[in-house]
């Protein structure tokens, strides 16, 4: 395995929670017989919540390089190499094998780096079909993309992401380039790279949202922006719509929604997920497109950027917070950690200290109906109430004024 080394930036990250986790759990609970001993028993994969909408869900990868910027960490002649993810609504998943929630060697980096190797066998699979053909419904697809946070991956969300998908949209998620666990088609791995020299800034996040958003203008023209020009899903080409295009990210992602969104006009709306709004350079001029904040740990009551980003905001915007979240909460975390402290034994202590006290069902519903109401708002202008205000099915869910 090759592995090529991604940047690493001081402060809250889901790597750091991981380890912090791991941390008061013995080694042997994690690398007893039973995991070890390829004899041993089946032990039953990690599991993601179904999607609730009407579609099956397809996904396929593309391999994409942004020669508009050079990549001065790769060395000449080499520029900024992403891998990104497009998740749509399929028409036929039957004969399609169903996608993991990493690829194997990026899930073995990640959990080697976290402490977790032990658990690689187990990683959870997806509701997507790989090359499923899309669905095509008269309509082109409302399209939105995810940056993620810090030394992550772009399968962090994918609750969300697959949700989104199910109800008709087609979402790009993206591996950020030098702070991300990724694969490449040659099989290289990509892990962060500790070097603050690395383009790696929520500035730098943004670029590649805004170049994702040029590869779907491709896409949505009858053009394959994949560098390795393999093929694509029947219906793909085509079927997404440039004019309606949303963003969202958590995080260090949920900074670089607020950057690109700021940045271009193509995001017709932008949603953060717990987003500390520490922006280089510092935040300038007005946002008039909808914007949604879904707050935890970084709330404008106390981080000061967060509350001067929202100073900023002159169109719609919403500031919603879940009681008893904290900052990796709006996340696979809350389907995914309550089945490994059971695995491993863990106290209900030991697991709110990863997750925080929100109820982990609760959570997932909240990833599940939030963002779906933002974006069907605004991409496709489906009013609803959820928004409106509290809601007695979601009573954790606060709105901060």
């Amino acid at each position: 395995m090759t592995t090529t080394p991604f940047i690493s930036r001081k402060g809250m990250t889901r790597r750091s929670m991981l380890g912090a986790a791991l941390a008061a759990v013995p080694l042997a609970a994690v690398a007893g017989p039973a995991w070890a001993d390829p004899a041993a028993p089946a032990v039953t994969r990690l599991m993601l919540p179904v999607p609730t909408g009407p579609h099956p869900v397809g996904t396929v990868q593309l391999h994409l390089v942004d020669r508009s910027r050079p990549d001065d960490i790769a060395g000449p002649g080499h520029f900024r190499e992403l891998m990104a993810t497009v998740w749509y609504p399929a028409r036929d998943v039957q004969r399609y094998p169903v996608a993991p929630w990493m690829p194997a060697g990026a899930l073995q980096a990640f959990l080697a780096d976290a402490g977790f190797s032990a658990l690689v066998r187990l990683g959870p699979l997806t509701a997507g079909h790989v090359g499923a053909p899309v669905r095509r419904s008269g309509r082109r697809l409302p399209v939105v993309v995810f940056s993620h946070g810090a030394h992550s991956h772009q399968g962090d969300h994918t609750v969300m992401v697959q949700e989104l998908a199910s109800h008709g949209y087609a979402a790009v998620t993206v591996a950020h380039q030098y702070d991300t666990y990724t694969e490449f088609p040659d099989g290289r791995i990509a892990v962060p790279l500790y070097d603050r020299q690395a383009p790696t800034l929520p500035g730098d996040f943004a670029a590649d949202l805004r170049f994702v958003l040029d590869c779907v203008e491709q896409l949505a023209a009858g053009c394959n922006p994949d560098v390795d020009h393999r093929e694509l899903p029947a219906g793909l080409l085509g079927s997404l719509d440039p004019r309606r295009m949303g963003a969202f990210g958590w995080s260090k992602g949920g900074t670089a929604t607020a950057c690109a969104t700021l940045a271009d006009e193509r995001i017709r709306a932008g949603l953060s997920l717990d987003g500390p709004m520490q922006m280089n350079p510092p935040l300038a001029g007005d946002l008039d497109r909808p914007f949604m904040m879904m707050s935890a740990v970084f709330t404008r009551a106390t981080d000061p950027e967060a509350a001067a980003f929202w100073s900023h905001l002159r169109g719609w915007r919403l500031n919603i917070q879940a009681q008893g979240a904290v900052h990796v909460s709006y996340g696979d975390n809350e389907a995914l950690f309550p089945q490994v402290a059971k695995l491993l034994g863990w106290s209900g202590q030991q697991l709110q200290d990863v997750i925080g006290t929100l109820d982990p069902d609760q959570a997932v519903k909240i990833q599940q109906a939030y963002p779906l109401a933002f974006f069907d708002e605004h991409l496709r202008h489906r009013r609803g109430h959820l928004l409106d205000g509290p809601s007695p099915a979601f009573p954790a869910v606060t709105f901060l004024p």
